[in-house]
């Protein structure tokens, strides 16, 4: 079949160039690709230290994983943890026996998913458009190419994922193994073409990459994608027809033997304890009951979208309108390659729909629904390509790109009244100011200003194609000039002064010294001492142990005790109780020798 060429600019002609020499082709989409992931998610991933208190709990379970060899039951601080499957900590224990116990290793399982998902999505995209070029009968490398960089730049430059892939927890790599599965099954719905015995090749790798989420997460990487896949199938009526393409006997088997042999193996060895811990509170209580206090109204989700999305959130309801789901002759009428678009659709409506279900709500939870947001906004956009001398944008675009400018500004006057927005943080008094003082907010209110100017100045100038650079490059600047240095000045305050105190404690410490920690749980300096930490909640609490421990027979001679000013003088020490070894930021670390205390009577002041 010949494809006839659409070139009207120097820009389509520098594509069509570029896709008549592969391996140029492939070489900038892999740059590109290397580029926005390292920005995104690499750039001084390690730099900045752990960040309480998720994250120190999963860094410090992985290294007791380590050292003590025992890959089956996760730890931290001597006690089970079973919030989460195993998947996570291997993966950060196997980066640690590689690149040591750090930051960077801790981290690096979390950027390589979302690295992962982004360069998926990229090739997924570019397909999807080779594939409608064959069936239009053109060759236009610029939409094609364009609208898989946009997807994946959008996939990468926003908040949710950006947070999510710098910590050491298992949201991203949730995310990952359920987002690379859904990418997966896409592709294996629409590339296959002959029944065979075997599900195909990207059936194949969906079922390894359920097997790894539900490794992640529990239920929820299986239940998930399979809600979404059976919705999508069944929307089509296609469920009997994919039923026998995908071989789901077989695909079960693959996933059970994947995930299922960890499982068998910790529940052997702690029985009802991981099965009640685990099954019972991390997942039917978090789906069904408010969990730690995780509760939230019905728009909250809105919200998160919003603000997790952000910038291009205000063009996720016209995305959504463009596609006319509703119009479900139309998707029959379609091949399967050109219906990314749908499937995208129930993609985000099935993960937002089914949190918004579960009583416990964090921002966390929809991750999952940002790889189909990009891929829904960037084909959005991808309706400018074609045509870029268009006499006006379309409708819908247009009012997305006024919302667009109305929410950068209002982005821009929260950012200059930021002080006035925000409280203080009693963990670092000054974190606010001192921000305010480097002019860090007033430079952020500044970059979306000029920002919506832009916009402005493009919609009535009727060139919308730029809009989609300006988005970015204004994101890309925001997380430069502004986002990266307020977390070294927020690492600074809130959590190097825990950091230093903890290598001063493992250098004080006496043999059998206990560490005591009162009134606050930071479980990074668990992570950073590499010691067992006794955490006390409430000063009596911690005045009764510390005179129980005077008490006992057989007794160390002292204990450290880490706690906050207000503690301190809370708990009304004399001066002869305690010697003060080091005050950083808001805390203290004083020794309390129990021979002392026991003469002495001690109460809350």
């Amino acid at each position: 079949m010949r494809l006839k060429l659409s070139v009207t600019s120097p820009v389509d002609q520098w594509f069509n160039k570029i896709e008549q020499r592969p391996a140029l082709a492939v070489t900038i989409s892999i740059v590109w690709l290397l580029l926005i992931n390292w920005i995104a998610f690499g750039w001084n991933l390690g730099n900045i230290g752990l960040i309480d208190e998720t994250e120190p709990l999963f860094a410090e379970a992985s290294r007791q994983m380590l050292v003590t060899g025992d890959w089956i039951t996760p730890f931290f601080n001597g006690e089970t943890r079973f919030d989460k499957p195993a998947l996570i900590y291997w993966c950060q224990a196997i980066a640690y026996s590689m690149m040591g116990v750090n930051e960077w290793a801790a981290r690096i399982p979390s950027a390589l998913a979302a690295t992962a998902v982004t360069a998926l999505a990229f090739y997924v995209v570019q397909w999807h458009f080779a594939q409608k070029d064959q069936l239009e009968q053109v060759a236009n490398p610029t939409r094609r190419y364009l609208t898989a960089a946009v997807a994946s730049a959008l996939m990468a430059f926003n908040p949710e994922m950006i947070v999510w892939a710098r910590v050491g927890v298992s949201d991203m790599l949730l995310t990952g193994c359920i987002a690379s599965a859904l990418l997966c099954f896409f592709l294996g719905y629409a590339q296959n073409s002959s029944p065979s015995p075997f599900p195909n090749k990207w059936y194949l790798a969906c079922y390894v990459l359920i097997a790894g989420a539900i490794l992640t997460k529990g239920p929820v990487g299986i239940v998930l994608p399979g809600l979404i896949m059976i919705a999508f199938a069944l929307y089509l009526g296609k469920f009997w027809e994919l039923w026998r393409e995908m071989r789901p006997i077989l695909g079960m088997g693959i996933v059970f033997a994947l995930s299922a042999p960890w499982y068998a193996l910790v529940t052997w060895r702690n029985g009802w304890n991981f099965i009640n811990a685990f099954f019972g509170y991390h997942n039917i209580e978090r789906f069904t009951e408010v969990v730690n206090g995780h509760s939230a109204p019905w728009y909250f989700y809105f919200l998160v979208v919003l603000l997790g999305f952000a910038p291009y959130s205000v063009f996720i309801p016209a995305s959504l309108a463009r596609l006319k789901f509703w119009q479900r002759m139309h998707w029959l009428d379609q091949e399967r390659s050109q219906q990314l678009g749908l499937f995208a659709c129930f993609w985000f409506l099935g993960v937002f729909g089914f949190f918004s279900i579960a009583v416990t709500k964090l921002p966390s939870y929809l991750l999952p629904l940002m790889p189909a947001a990009a891929i829904l906004v960037a084909l959005f956009w991808s309706d400018l390509f074609p045509n870029p001398q268009i006499p006006q944008p379309l409708k819908s675009f247009n009012i997305s790109s006024w919302v667009n400018v109305a929410f950068l500004s209002t982005l821009s006057i929260g950012l200059f009244n930021l002080s006035k927005i925000v409280g203080t943080d009693p963990a670092a008094p000054d974190l606010y100011q001192q921000i305010q003082n480097l002019g860090l907010t007033n430079l952020g209110g500044i970059i979306w200003l000029v920002g919506a100017i832009i916009i402005a100045a493009l919609i009535l100038s009727y060139h919308p194609r730029p809009i989609i650079a300006i988005n970015l490059i204004g994101f890309v600047a925001f997380l430069s000039v502004v986002l990266m240095p307020t977390l070294f000045v927020m690492d600074q305050q809130r959590q190097l002064p825990l950091r230093e105190l903890s290598a001063i404690a493992v250098q004080e410490k006496q043999p059998n010294e206990e560490l005591v920690m009162v009134g606050f749980k930071k479980p990074t300096v668990t992570f950073y001492s590499q010691t067992t930490v006794n955490y006390l909640k409430f000063s009596k609490e911690a005045l009764d142990y510390i005179q129980n421990q005077a008490s006992a027979k057989v007794k160390p001679p002292s204990l450290l005790l880490l706690t906050e000013h207000k503690k301190l003088i809370e708990m009304n020490f004399q001066p002869d109780d305690y010697k003060n070894i080091a005050t950083k930021g808001a805390y203290n670390l004083i020794r309390i020798p129990l021979q002392k205390i026991k003469k002495s009577n001690l109460n809350i002041s």
